[in-house]
């Protein structure tokens, strides 16, 4: 396969994750204000925080406020990670490689580009924002069941799964992160009814609530962490998704299960590994929020030796590397 055509595909279904997690964000953040009583600026501003991109807000919007942030998060073009612009950038990446893609899956793209372009999808954002940001959501599950089902499950597609997985297993700890940021600011509602409540808003932000029920009899922080990093069958689950993109590597270099034959291999196994020997009462001690910062710095290495090993060329739409 050619090492652009394989960029492509795996770039493709980075942004498509990407922007369905960017609505989870803000669809958790509308949770939490529900049931927080506090100033604007304090529930919006840790979203910009767990973005990474808290210095290029500030330059382009001078308050912190629902539609301000909103709009930088959803329909800025100018903000590169925002969930209109990573669509574009999807939708350009399909279009440069529709003889590999089907085309039902060019087709859902282009259609999901153009619903999003309209002004009808601006005034849904601001009047009925959590129809919105659940319609983003399955515009996203609608594109991964035609990748599935319509796609041979060749190389092509299991560079398209690594992407998803990589990018999916970031974002399920930058949920985490934003109910980090809620806790530092908001210390004396720990353990208060309101906690609790977050903690479930966190769970349905992840879709996992019902998962997380039919397992676990107390909604807590430990064992809301334990179920969003280790669990090992639910599929938004950090480990989860590092096992399976792991799993869709080997079967690219054809490399034995345990074995790593490139720099990707080694730095996915390597952090496999930590995860497999490490357990939630370690992460706790530790601190949560420094055990995520360090998971996203070596998920993003990884991703940057994906692109080192396999891809020899980049194509104009993706100068960037995994934001943090």
């Amino acid at each position: 396969m050619l090492s652009r055509v394989a960029n492509s595909i795996y770039w493709m279904c980075r942004y498509i994750e990407r922007a369905e997690n960017v609505a989870r964000f803000i669809d958790v953040n509308l949770n939490f204000l529900l049931d927080m009583d506090s100033e604007e600026d304090e529930q919006w501003a840790p979203l910009i925080m767990t973005t990474g991109d808290k210095e290029l807000y500030e330059k382009k919007r001078r308050v912190y406020n629902q539609e301000e942030v909103t709009w930088f998060l959803t329909f800025d073009r100018g903000y590169h990670n925002s969930i209109l612009s990573c669509v574009s950038a999807a939708r350009e990446n399909a279009r440069s490689i529709r003889e590999i893609i089907s085309s039902e899956m060019w087709e859902h793209l282009n259609n999901f580009y153009l619903e999003l372009m309209k002004e009808e999808s601006i005034k849904m954002a601001l009047q009925d924002p959590n129809r919105f940001y659940h319609l983003i959501k399955m515009r996203s599950h609608l594109f991964t069941g035609l990748l599935d089902s319509t796609m041979s499950h060749g190389e092509a597609w299991n560079f398209a799964r690594i992407g998803m997985m990589i990018e999916r297993a970031d974002k399920t700890s930058r949920i985490l992160d934003v109910k980090y940021f809620m806790l530092l600011r908001h210390a004396d509602l720990v353990n208060a009814p309101v906690d609790n409540i977050q903690w479930v808003a966190v769970l349905r932000s992840a879709s996992a609530f019902e998962m997380f029920r039919k397992e676990m009899h107390h909604v807590t922080p430990h064992n809301v962490a334990d179920f969003l990093i280790f669990n090992k069958h639910f599929p938004r689950s950090i480990y989860h998704c590092l096992s399976k993109a792991q799993i869709y590597l080997h079967r690219i270099t054809g490399s034995t299960n345990g074995a790593a034959t490139n720099k990707a291999e080694k730095k996915l196994g390597r952090l496999m590994a930590d995860l497999e020997y490490t357990d939630i009462e370690e992460v706790i001690e530790s601190g949560l929020h420094e055990f995520l910062d360090d998971l996203q710095t070596r998920l993003n290495q990884i991703g940057g030796a994906v692109g080192e090993t396999f891809f020899n060329i980049k194509p104009q739409i993706q100068r960037e590397t995994i934001e943090q």
